[in-house]
């Protein structure tokens, strides 16, 4: 059967399944199986897949219909120009977030050979791409999940930076003995546990819960990190954290003025209060 052919009929199942732009992600799926970008699905449209293609072409759309992520049924997600594996284990990297990392980056960028520390660093697409920028950086990643910090791992290999980055199994700050880093930059799981029934399935029924939320109101972990980070930021450095809509003022409201200074809420690129960053004093 045609590239044309299996287009029409996989599309309607995604469409079925109440699949937003259904025949966009059937042709991205085909790209998928068939190893091939979408310029070469538009322009041959005769194209006979062969049997295996076929095959990985109709279980990979019976696996979104069932609302599976795309990335993760191709394993993959770009972010901040890199590639990344992307599997169960981990969140799925978020547009959003790549703001977190350039707010990040010029802040290393004043700092010579600066040293910073990753709280619960998931695929590892934060700091990878931090040091993929920051070449004279290097850093720790801190994860629960032996799971993501596999990972994380094959993410440092596959962008040249697993030199320059020490995963280690972490409860938060528990692995950490008297470091000290010019950076601590996190984005820890901040979604109310009451919230987790109401979002999109992609997310709820796939994605970990435990880097989604930490149980309780969206803060438990926020506040522990802002707690116990004067412990190990050099004095006059920062500590930046990705937060949840409508946390900013609770969240400001935890860092002591008498420790922090410049705490400020910094918005994503659609003006949505996304970041807090705070310089120890």
């Amino acid at each position: 059967m045609t590239i044309s052919r299996h287009l029409i009929e996989l599309s309607q199942i995604l469409e079925a399944a109440g699949i937003d732009d259904p025949l966009r992600e059937a042709s991205s799926l085909l790209g998928f199986a068939i190893n091939k970008d979408k310029t070469f699905i538009f322009a041959h449209p005769e194209y006979e897949l062969t049997e295996i293609e076929a095959a990985l072409f109709r279980t990979s759309v019976q696996r979104r219909a069932g609302r599976e992520p795309f990335h993760y049924i191709v394993g993959r997600k770009e972010f901040f120009g890199l590639d990344f594996e992307v599997t169960p284990d981990v969140l799925i990297p978020r547009p959003e977030t790549e703001m977190l990392v350039q707010h990040s980056i010029e802040i290393l960028s004043e700092i010579e050979d600066p040293v910073f520390c990753e709280v619960g660093v998931g695929s590892g697409c934060i700091a990878i791409s931090m040091l993929h920028v920051v070449q004279t950086a290097s850093a720790v990643g801190l994860e629960i999940s032996e799971g993501a910090i596999a990972v994380a791992k094959r993410n440092a290999e596959r962008n040249d930076v697993a030199n320059r980055l020490n995963l280690c199994h972490s409860n938060v700050y528990s692995a950490l003995k008297k470091e000290r880093f010019d950076l601590i930059v996190s984005n820890p799981p901040y979604v109310p546990a009451a919230d987790i029934a109401g979002l999109q399935p992609e997310v709820r029924d796939f994605e970990p819960h435990g880097a989604l939320t930490d149980g309780t109101e969206g803060l438990l972990i926020i506040e522990t990190i802002v707690e116990r980070s004067p412990e190990f930021l050099q004095s006059g450095c920062f500590l930046i954290m990705e937060i949840g809509i409508r946390q900013a003022d609770n969240v400001k409201r935890l860092f002591d003025p008498s420790i922090w200074q410049a705490v400020e809420i910094l918005p994503d690129f659609q003006s949505i209060p996304r970041m807090v960053r705070a310089r120890l004093r």
